[in-house]
């Protein structure tokens, strides 16, 4: 009884708070209203437009690209053609380097994701001597772009003798610090008071870190992943300056040299091509949405 007492006045107030009605004087006017939907209309039309310009010409063949209105169909659909074209052209690489872009993003996101969330947890939850010192370092690496440090990983992955391997990928992707600095804000939120709990249950750190802060932090996970996976498999730079030969290539540079061959024109096995490798990711998103927006609210709100 009492249980739902409690359960009913929380609905009552969150009714009463939902039908508060924001004062005239802190309403906007109709000219800020007029002026932000144009601005987000424009921007939609600006993420979207390429979007739909990169659909329309997988329909059609290269000598309708150069003849047709580019925004929209032509007579005849060549999408079939188009993708059989893609996945059987050149003794049909491309599947396999969707195969190695896929390899190369959930490794590293698995392993970034664990790397950036134990160096969260430690930085959260831990006192240690340089830690103002290694913060300074993360926030810096923040700042630093990463084609500023491909041409420094190349010598020395050269002197290692590693260049041309998957590790030349997998090492330098798995590092993210901005990873790491999501994982501190994420782990701030969880309590101190649930962790001295399991300490004083003889839990290990390791096994807390596992068992305890993995699962609160789920939605945090989630949302690491996300953004060390789409980083590498957006990744152009890097896989450029490491790899050499067709047999590592991700899906981005595979397409490239599709791009740069001079004896044929390839525009529309590469813009195909283009067009589904973004269906992974794509597909990837709208899969974890849900853990993703949570994970976001979680890292934006301490408790």
């Amino acid at each position: 009884m009492k249980a739902q007492k409690l359960w009913r006045r929380k609905e009552k107030k969150r009714d009463n708070t939902e039908n508060v009605q924001v004062p005239r004087s802190m309403q906007p006017s109709k000219a800020t209203r007029t002026i932000t939907m144009v601005a987000l209309i424009a921007i939609a039309l600006y993420f979207l437009l390429p979007v739909w310009w990169l659909f329309v010409q997988t329909t059609k063949s290269y000598s309708q690209m150069l003849n047709t209105n580019t925004l929209w169909f032509a007579d005849g659909n060549h999408i079939v053609d188009n993708i059989k074209e893609v996945f059987t052209y050149d003794g049909g690489d491309f599947p396999w380097w969707v195969g190695n872009s896929l390899f190369y993003s959930i490794t590293t996101a698995i392993i970034g994701t664990l790397v950036s969330l134990a160096c969260g947890y430690a930085f959260a939850k831990f006192r240690f001597p340089g830690k103002k010192t290694l913060m300074g370092m993360i926030m810096l690496g923040m700042l630093l772009p990463a084609a500023l440090l491909t041409i420094p990983l190349f010598f020395f992955f050269s002197w290692l003798g590693i260049t041309n391997t998957v590790w030349s990928i997998i090492i330098p992707c798995s590092v993210s610090p901005f990873g790491v600095f999501l994982a501190i804000i994420y782990c701030t939120t969880v309590p101190d008071e649930m962790i001295e709990a399991a300490r004083i249950d003889g839990a290990s750190e390791i096994r807390i870190f596992f068992t305890l802060v993995m699962r609160i932090l789920s939605p945090a996970v989630v949302t690491i992943a996300l953004f060390i996976f789409v980083g590498t498999w957006n990744n152009f730079l890097l896989p450029l300056v490491m790899l050499r030969g067709k047999s590592l290539l991700p899906v981005t540079l595979g397409l490239y040299t599709w791009q740069n061959y001079k004896a044929e024109i390839l525009t529309s096995q590469v813009l195909t091509g283009s067009a589904l490798g973004v269906i992974p990711v794509v597909f990837l998103f709208l899969a974890l949405q849900r853990y993703w927006r949570a994970g976001l609210a979680q890292g934006s709100v301490k408790s």
